[in-house]
């Protein structure tokens, strides 16, 4: 069966249906991965948007219970190129076609991705359609120009009620924007028991849970939208140690007063190199964000800048000079990626070990 992808801008690309037959309206970005095509479709920083794949096939180990990053993905469609006709792993429980069509995602395919992933480096994230008809085409492009489909996407993605992760030792809450179940993992690895509480919570609700430490998670969509968390971080920060990641990254810098700013196009992928200033380490990066902090918003703020993005200079991590907090732009989680970063978590925990043991003995 055919579907199109029609742009705001008028442009158009065929290709062949798969996945669920909905129509969907979403932004169109582009991840430059070569594996991990389950984790980033069921990242939920990719609510309301249509992903591109640059690898040219995907779908060949299959889908696994075990790789999803949440249960109820929020993506709007998936563009490839190629999808594998006979996926095969030890581990696979179904096709990637049959996950989509489960899960009331549409797929295109056999669609030139180098010459779309090439358009939207030019122009910049588009809006798009994934269509059954080129009919209406002009009804199309006239009503893509009205949307913001991203708009609100951290509130649908993100959990309306608090969940548990259950631990021991430390008793973490994560402020959940568009939570990665990744880093549930990590922080469960190291003997963390977590609360997870939805990102319009007060800081005195936060408070509340006595916590030891505080993270703030991944999320779609603008971080200024965010102006409860905004507020609370404020506070909370003052109490226990802080560390963000991605829009936690952007909430965390708002907070104190920094500014952000909408990329390009963004960075989607796990092959973005980052430097440690203070080590001058470089390191791998998994990433997936379309908003950044905007550098010359920080000279007012008691933020210093820890990384940076090696190809467009991109603040990638920031600490407080007064208190425990410091964030991440990308995801030390990594998955899918490379653990480069896993050892931010470990210095995550330590900072709240040595908090929590200075107050024992104040």
């Amino acid at each position: 069966m055919q579907r199109y992808l029609i742009l705001e801008d008028g442009s158009t690309y065929a290709g062949e249906a798969f996945g669920a037959t909905t129509i969907t309206t979403g932004e169109v970005v582009f991840t430059t991965g070569m594996t991990g095509y389950q984790e980033a479709i069921t990242d939920q920083s990719y609510a309301d948007q249509i992903l591109v794949f640059t690898n040219p096939l995907i779908g060949n180990y299959g889908i696994n219970v075990d790789d999803n990053e949440a249960l109820n993905p929020q993506i709007k469609g998936v563009i490839c190129h190629q999808v594998a006709r006979h996926p095969s792993n030890w581990r696979m429980q179904e096709s990637l076609p049959a996950f989509l069509k489960r899960q009331g995602i549409p797929g295109l395919m056999g669609v030139d991705t180098r010459q779309l992933v090439k358009q939207i480096r030019a122009h910049g994230t588009l809006r798009g359609k994934l269509v059954d008809s080129l009919d209406k085409q002009r009804a199309v492009v006239a009503e893509l120009k009205m949307v913001h489909p991203t708009v609100g996407a951290s509130r649908r993605a993100a959990t309306p009620t608090p969940y548990p992760n259950p631990g021991s030792k430390r008793n973490i809450v994560v402020i959940d924007f568009g939570l990665k179940h990744s880093i549930l993992r990590e922080l469960a690895q190291r003997d963390c028991n977590t609360i997870v509480l939805p990102a319009n919570v007060s800081a005195q609700a936060v408070l509340d849970y006595h916590p030891d430490g505080v993270l703030l998670s991944n999320g779609p969509g603008d971080p200024t939208e965010q102006t409860a968390a905004i507020k609370m971080v404020a506070e909370i920060e003052q109490h226990v140690p802080v560390f963000g990641i991605c829009m936690g990254h952007q909430v965390f810098a708002l907070a104190n007063g920094a500014q952000t700013f909408q990329m390009k196009f963004g960075h989607r992928g796990f092959n973005h190199p980052v430097k440690n200033l203070a080590t001058g380490e470089i390191i791998f990066t998994s990433q997936n964000h379309g908003y950044a902090v905007a550098p010359d918003s920080l000279s007012e703020t008691a933020l210093t800048v820890t990384h940076l993005e090696i190809n467009d200079g991109v603040i990638e991590g920031l600490k407080h000079q007064k208190y425990p907090a410091f964030s991440v732009q990308f995801h030390p989680d990594a998955a899918p990626g490379p653990h480069d970063a896993a050892g931010l978590f470990d210095q995550f925990v330590a900072t709240v070990d040595a908090v929590k043991e200075e107050k024992a003995h104040a």
